[in-house]
C-alpha cells in the first residue's frame, strides 16, 4: 500500500511516485488527490501535461469526473526542467505521450529534491507496453496501479479497448472510443475484431461474381 511521505527538508534528494492503470480507472483523480493535498500544504507546485493533448482548456488539468487544477502545457519533457526550478512537488500527467526523454527530466528532478508524481497509461489499445511508461515504473520509489471496472463481466479492468478503427497508437481518449476491459473480455473483443478485419481482407480481394456466387 502507498503511503503518501512529505518533502523533507533535511532530505536532499526527492522521489518519484508513478501512478497507471487503463483508460477510466482513476489516474488523473489520484494524481490531483495527491497534488491537492500538496497544495493544501502549501508546497509549491507546477503540473504538467504533453502538448499533445488538446482535451483539456489550455491552463488546466481535468480528470474523467471533472475535478481540475491549473497545469501548463509543454512541447517536449525536456522543458519541464527549467519551469519546475523552484518546486516542492511536480506533477505530470499522460506520461506515455511524451518522449523517452521524460525518464531523465524525471531522475533530474528527483535528483535536485523534488517529489515527481507522474500519471499515465501503462497499455496502448494493442495491449503492449506504452511510451516511456515501462521506464518511468522501473526507476519509481513508488508504483500505484488502478483499475477501472470492466462494463462486460463486472472484474477489474485493465485493458484499454478501443472501438474504433483507428489503428494509429496515440489517438486521445474519451468515453465513446475506449472501453477498460477485463482480460477476458478484452481477449473476445480483440478476436472478435480480428475475425471481422480477416472477413473484410476477403471481401475486398474477392471478385464481384465470386461473391455472387457464394
Amino acid at each position: 500500500m502507498f503511503l503518501e511521505n512529505t518533502v523533507n527538508p533535511k532530505e536532499q534528494f526527492g522521489w518519484i511516485e508513478v501512478i497507471t492503470g487503463s483508460m477510466f480507472s482513476g489516474k488523473t483523480e489520484e494524481l490531483l488527490r495527491r497534488l491537492k493535498r500538496a497544495e493544501f500544504a502549501k508546497q509549491q507546485l507546477e503540473i504538467f501535461k504533453p502538448a499533445v493533448d488538446k482535451r483539456d482548456t489550455e491552463g488546466t488539468l481535468v480528470s474523467h469526473d471533472t475535478n481540475t487544477i491549473a497545469s501548463t502545457t509543454v512541447a517536449k519533457a525536456t522543458d519541464i526542467i527549467a519551469l519546475a526550478n523552484t518546486c516542492d512537488v511536480v506533477g505530470i500527467d499522460e506520461a506515455q505521450f511524451f518522449d523517452n526523454e521524460i525518464v531523465d527530466v524525471c531522475n533530474q528532478l528527483a535528483n535536485k529534491g523534488i517529489r515527481v508524481i507522474v500519471a499515465g497509461l501503462d497499455m496502448d489499445f494493442k495491449g503492449q507496453p506504452f511510451g516511456a511508461m515501462p521506464a518511468l515504473m522501473a526507476i519509481a520509489e513508488y508504483v500505484t496501479k488502478v483499475h477501472a471496472i470492466c462494463p462486460r463481466t463486472g472484474n477489474l479492468a485493465h485493458y484499454s479497448f478501443r472501438k474504433s478503427s483507428n489503428n494509429a497508437v496515440v489517438m486521445l481518449g474519451k468515453k465513446d472510443e475506449y472501453e477498460p476491459l477485463s482480460r477476458g473480455a478484452y481477449y473476445k473483443a480483440m478476436l472478435k475484431e480480428e475475425v471481422k478485419n480477416i472477413s473484410i481482407e476477403v471481401e475486398e480481394v474477392t471478385p464481384q461474381k465470386d461473391r455472387d456466387n457464394v
